[in-house]
């Protein structure tokens, strides 16, 4: 079912509902929603008759809806905890579903409030300082968490179920309508040989590498006839990419207007992701992209895309307050030097070579 008013409900798969019905609660954003598809993978790998639902707000929602551990998505827009309307249909909508029990990941107000509107009888958080603000009272049990990582840290939430899970997997799908819709600029005759996508959006400034340096790698890999396609998403962010290519004096291409789902679709075919902490580092990862991950203003021992084919550079952790305000410092990402990010990409450009060669 699909309504044209928030909450907005659809069905994901026929599946065939079973018990239990488990309700998963993150809402935002793109990275975190990316790397919780894990414990609704494990949720599915423990039940494979499961019905699991999501709440997500409209921005993630689109990848959500790809990951194929999930049958049901709720979209809620940003801000809908202030609407008492919208958390009445909301609250409605929920119990209908008679949810066995909840998983909450994110720890925050607005998705404790959540999961207490569902009327779960089981609703499962972190203590803290996992978990947040006054999260802990909205959920009947606290797992206190031992992981470092975010992706094992999640999935450490169906500890009260005694669930065995060793397989890590995200779910994400991507569509061959997206595939097709970027087919004309992939293909094109400079892209043929394959490319290396760089990023140089974030959510912080204090997350930014500086666009000179991306232009400079961009020369750098062309030396070495390897392609560059810059993305972006927005127009501050399309800004960033056009000053890129310009400086890159025709090693680099702009990537075209894309949805996050064709964004997606780009960087499953690359060779290659370049970029900072943000949502299309963890798409690239959960779709087995490798992955050279530029931290600063973040940790990279928590955050860190998952996996085994990435490399991670962090030269100094900015943990100051101010580092998620508009125009912050990007001190600590301008520790990581081209030539740090440049000997990466061969690392992992040789390996693929060899092993393509064997």
């Amino acid at each position: 079912m699909t309504t044209n008013a928030y909450p907005q409900v659809s069905d994901i798969s026929q599946r065939k509902s079973g018990s239990p019905r488990v309700l998963l609660v993150r809402l935002s954003a793109v990275g975190d929603c990316v790397q919780t598809m894990p414990l609704a993978c494990a949720v599915k790998q423990h039940w494979p008759d499961a019905h699991l639902t999501w709440v997500v707000e409209k921005g993630s929602a689109p990848l959500v809806a790809h990951c194929d551990a999930v049958d049901q998505v709720i979209t809620l827009p940003k801000g809908f905890a202030k609407s008492p309307r919208l958390l009445l249909r909301l609250r409605r909508e929920l119990k209908q579903q008679k949810f066995h029990f909840s998983l909450d990941p994110q720890g925050l107000l607005k998705s404790g409030l959540v999961a207490w509107l569902s009327g779960a009888k089981r609703r499962i958080g972190f203590a803290r300082p996992t978990a947040r603000e006054i999260n802990p009272w909205f959920q009947t049990e606290h797992v206190v968490s031992h992981a470092r990582h975010r992706v094992p840290q999640y999935v450490e939430l169906l500890r009260p179920f005694a669930v065995e899970y060793s397989q890590t997997c995200f779910g994400l799908k991507i569509p061959h309508a997206a595939r097709s819709s970027i087919a004309d600029f992939v293909n094109q005759p400079a892209l043929r040989g394959g490319y290396v996508v760089l990023n140089p959006g974030a959510g912080w400034d204090s997350k930014r590498w500086p666009l000179e340096r991306y232009a400079e790698l961009a020369r750098r890999l062309q030396a070495r006839q390897t392609a560059c396609v810059v993305a972006w998403g927005g127009a501050q962010e399309q800004t960033w990419a056009q000053t890129i290519v310009e400086q890159s004096n025709g090693a680099a291409l702009l990537a075209p207007p894309t949805s996050l789902i064709e964004l997606a679709a780009l960087l499953q075919g690359t060779r290659l992701f370049v970029g900072s902490d943000t949502g299309p580092l963890h798409i690239a990862a959960a779709l087995g992209t490798p992955c050279i991950a530029l931290f600063g203003a973040s940790s990279a021992v928590t955050c860190s895309p998952y996996g085994s084919d990435h490399v991670t550079l962090q030269k100094a952790l900015d943990e100051s307050p101010g580092r998620r305000r508009p125009g912050s410092d990007n001190w600590a990402m301008r520790q990581i030097t081209v030539e740090a990010v440049a000997s990466a990409c061969d690392f992992l450009l040789e390996g693929q070579k060899s092993r393509n060669a064997a």
